[in-house]
């Protein structure tokens, strides 16, 4: 009996606080108008500076990364002395490297894939001696193809 006197009381509190105390508007929404009688303006709690026209920042202007990472050619005549690469994509999957690298020839490029010591595949677009003509190419690529804003130098170990 008590259990059944518990269970009542259970639902009981449980019904009542289902109820919303809510009540409806008695009115109906009206938008607010704006009053044309004042001849005078309220003063401005904040300005905000007009927009220039100015350019967007160039892909450029975002600086180069750089990595050191041990590496070796897929493909033995691809071999070069040169200790600066300039990469255009890295994948786990050579497969992926592979069919990358087929569309960079088809937009004109030469690349070549390089497997690094990390274990990923990096697609390779030029090489040089020297740091300073690698930044120059980073720089024309990412003026000449947009797409390609994310190209970054690998530095040979």
């Amino acid at each position: 009996m008590k259990k059944v006197g518990f269970l009542i009381l259970i639902v009981g509190v449980m019904l009542a606080s289902c109820k919303s105390t809510k009540k409806a508007a008695q009115t109906p929404f009206e938008p607010a108008t704006q009053q044309t009688t004042t001849t005078t303006a309220a003063p401005k709690v904040f300005s905000v500076p007009e927009a220039k026209e100015t350019a967007p920042a160039a892909a450029s202007d975002k600086p180069i990364s750089v990595r050191k990472e041990s590496i070796s050619f897929t493909q033995p005549e691809d071999q070069t002395q040169n200790s600066f690469f300039v990469i255009i994509g890295s994948f786990s999957s050579l497969d992926n490297a592979k069919n990358f690298r087929q569309t960079l020839i088809s937009e004109g490029f030469t690349p070549i894939i390089l497997q690094s010591g990390t274990g990923y595949y990096r697609v390779c677009v030029d090489s040089f001696k020297n740091e300073a003509s690698a930044r120059q190419r980073v720089q024309q690529i990412r003026q000449g193809y947009p797409k390609y804003a994310d190209v970054w130098l690998l530095i040979k170990e």
